[in-house]
């Protein structure tokens, strides 16, 4: 017999809990180039995979404890782009669309060929090393896209959903720098939607943007609020359409005459149904509105006529630098004055230099946030 060749074509990992199995699959795979360990249990493949960057799993389905099925559905929230192959000896239809519904990239039926096993790891360990590439160079690149494969964004936004909390930056008056308010900002611990836009991201494509919504409410609803100040609450536009925000049993209604209603620019507002009626409905619970990044275009001007807000947040870029641009200064002049003549109070956020603050609070602005006021802090319910 032949030495087996040198170089690796992947490092696999083998997951059965028959021993037999176990050792002639890796035998056969090691000899034909690839880097392989072995596991009789579902559990130890979790903890090898949590401790070394695989590039493919191959396992059999029916196992006792943690079995094929589990394991997929576990892999997929330890690491996204590492393919999983199933086998089985009892090809039920059941069976089968667990496997394909949790993201298998095979299911191969046993008894099975090592040419077929080969051809199937040939191809995972490719995808594998692609989507890991795509990933990199992302990252490499300060990018933040969404996987395409639904069944790993589902995860993802699983996964984010759990870890979500909530952090406070505080606004305040121009006049005396007295606190007015914090607004409270999204936040995630998992890696795979580090940030807010990535999470609202992947709750738009998944059209899951209520379960995020619902969930930041409830957080919101344990937030203490000092005697004299409020909590701006961040609402997408879908929102609005959700009656747990409308509902006097809703987590937030018991708080509403302290809470400011920040509607985002995600989502087009003219699409919400009966939006006038929906907003009339959230006054009359006490809540006040705000539209945020105003200034920024045609949509923050079209929210501002249909919300008939209380508060309008002046857009980041007519912030930045306003102290040395002249154009930026006319805008935001504007802009105050004509919110003074109709009782709106605006918020200039994102404020990072004293010659910033200077400039606005001598423009007129009512309300200043950013991070030379103060950065945002977690906040625990």
């Amino acid at each position: 017999m032949d030495d087996p060749p040198v170089a690796s074509r992947g490092l696999v990992l083998i997951v059965d809990d028959e021993a037999a199995i176990r050792f002639g699959v890796s035998e056969a795979l090691r000899y034909a180039g690839y880097e392989v360990e072995a596991v009789g249990n579902g559990e130890e493949a979790l903890q090898r995979i949590a401790a070394r960057r695989f590039e493919a799993v191959l396992s059999d389905i029916s196992m006792p404890g943690v079995d094929g099925v589990e394991l997929l559905r576990r892999v997929r929230r330890l690491d996204f782009d590492l393919p999983v192959i199933l086998l089985t000896g009892d090809p039920r239809l059941e069976t089968a669309i667990q496997a394909v519904d949790a993201g298998a990239l095979r299911y191969l039926q046993k008894p099975v060929s090592l040419a077929e096993i080969e051809s199937a790891l040939q191809t995972a360990v490719r995808l594998c090393r692609l989507a890991r590439w795509k990933r990199d160079s992302l990252a490499y690149l300060g990018e933040h896209r969404l996987m395409a494969d639904p069944h790993a964004l589902e995860w993802a936004l699983d996964e984010a959903l759990k870890s979500l909390f909530l952090a406070a930056q505080p606004i305040v008056r121009a006049a005396d720098g007295s606190l007015f308010g914090r607004e409270l900002l999204l936040r995630s611990t998992t890696p795979r939607l580090p940030d807010p836009p990535a999470v609202l991201e992947a709750a738009e494509r998944l059209g899951r943007v209520r379960d995020v919504g619902r969930i930041v409410r409830r957080l919101a609803a344990g937030v203490a609020i000092p005697a004299g100040t409020c909590l701006f609450i961040n609402v997408h536009s879908l929102d609005l359409e959700d009656e747990e925000l409308h509902s006097r049993q809703g987590p937030l209604t018991r708080s509403a005459k302290d809470v400011v209603l920040e509607v985002t620019e995600r989502g087009r507002i003219d699409s919400v149904s009966d939006l006038t009626r929906r907003v009339a409905r959230l006054r009359s619970l006490g809540y006040r509105i705000a539209v945020d990044d105003f200034g920024a275009g045609y949509a923050a001007l079209n929210s501002f006529a249909s919300l008939r807000p209380d508060i309008a947040k002046l857009d980041m870029a007519l912030v930045r630098s306003v102290d040395r641009d002249p154009s930026r200064r006319r805008l935001v002049t504007s802009v105050t004055s004509m919110c003074r003549d109709l009782g709106i109070l605006v918020v200039a956020e994102g404020i990072e230099t004293d010659a910033e603050k200077t400039t606005l609070i001598e423009l007129g602005c009512d309300l200043l946030q950013g991070f030379l006021i103060g950065p945002p802090l977690p906040v625990s319910p």
